[in-house]
């Protein structure tokens, strides 16, 4: 199940994952909080969607990172830097990435994004490198899960 093994993946690299009850969120069955994910399982419409949240509490610099609540549009740079980062974790813990850019997601964008990535074109890859999370060379392998 790709929600039992994101979740594992996100607790082991030190993301905290809660079980919630979300009514309203701005991804259905997601929503940061305090530096980490809330998750209602019964509301989740796309298990990558984890993936994806949890790269913007990834790549964000410590001391903003256990400010992280609902909405990050005023954090610069964190959407960038989260595609790559959630393609790079799917590829890690050996799901398809076209569950993270799904159908549903990236305002029909997806499929462009996901052959970016297929070509070694990664959208947002000098945000990770500048954070000194990767290399250039070595993406998809990452040196870092968490921005230090």
């Amino acid at each position: 199940m790709p929600t039992e093994r994101i979740t594992e993946f996100l607790e082991l690299i030190g993301i905290p994952v809660r079980a919630a009850d979300l009514p309203e969120s701005f991804l259905p069955g997601v929503s940061l909080e305090h530096g980490g994910l809330l998750v209602d399982h019964d509301r989740l419409t796309y298990p990558g969607d984890l993936l994806h949240e949890a790269g913007h509490l990834a790549v964000a610099p410590p001391d903003v990172r256990s400010g992280l609540n609902g909405d990050i549009d005023d954090v610069p740079g964190l959407e960038w830097a989260a595609i790559p980062w959630s393609y790079a974790a799917a590829l890690e813990i050996e799901i398809d990435p076209a569950l993270v850019f799904h159908e549903g997601g990236y305002r029909g964008h997806s499929p462009g994004l996901l052959r970016n990535f297929e070509m070694g074109v990664p959208i947002g890859l000098h945000l990770l490198v500048e954070a000194g999370m990767t290399t250039a060379d070595s993406y998809p392998r990452m040196l870092s899960w968490l921005r230090t």
